[in-house]
């Protein structure tokens, strides 16, 4: 087995483990379950769990960046007004795409395992060429929310993808137990539908309770 492919299966076992089971998998598990015989492998190639749940982001990241871009053009070319729903969907459409196009049934729920990992909460990621999509959607939904208090404005962005993996893991769960199909229109727009109406919810004053 070549180098690639160790990294390839390790990254591709790291995905599914860590979805079912938590980031707290133990290693020696990603690594049988890659085929490979030595515990030490996922040191070798990644240097430490960190740097796994990195390149488990990453690899997908790839494919997701250039659906995202295509989508976002497609929005540009058609003269349509940038609005939430919009921006939305060129963020929400290419997760969905991964099983339908992809067959990769794993990664929404590895999301929400590592909700709270630096390589999707790090702000600074979001100034890597790949993740010029993400930057570009981020920044135009602030845009569109300018209606909102500043503070407020922030929390729920930074709330969204919160939502987003929850929401999208459900959807995982719910196709693997066939009570929906990965390719069902009506999920995404429904999903789409809820994180909107999350970021663009009145502010309601209410009193003190006591």
């Amino acid at each position: 087995m070549g180098v690639t492919e160790a990294r390839e299966r390790i990254i591709l076992a790291a995905e599914q483990l860590i979805a079912e089971r938590g980031q707290a998998v133990p290693l020696r598990d990603i690594a049988a379950a890659a085929g490979q015989r030595n515990n030490s492998a996922i040191q070798y190639h990644f240097g430490s769990r960190d740097g796994l749940i990195e390149a488990v982001v990453e690899h997908r990241m790839a494919t997701l960046e250039v659906r995202r871009l295509e989508l976002l053009a497609e929005q540009a070319g058609s003269g349509e007004n940038e609005e939430v729903h919009g921006l939305l969907e060129a963020l929400v459409i290419p997760m969905f795409e991964l099983s339908e196009r992809h067959g990769i049934n794993h990664y929404a729920r590895f999301l929400e395992q590592i909700h709270t990992h630096p390589s999707v909460t790090d702000a600074a990621n979001l100034d890597s060429e790949r993740r010029t999509s993400v930057r570009v959607i981020m920044q135009r939904l602030d845009r569109e929310l300018t209606e909102l208090p500043p503070r407020l404005r922030v929390r729920r962005l930074r709330a969204l993808t919160t939502a987003l993996f929850a929401l999208l893991a459900d959807h995982e769960r719910a196709v693997e137990a066939g009570r929906v199909s990965a390719g069902d229109v009506s999920a995404w727009v429904e999903i789409i539908d809820m994180l909107a109406g999350m970021l663009t919810a009145p502010v309601v004053e209410r009193a003190p309770v006591r």
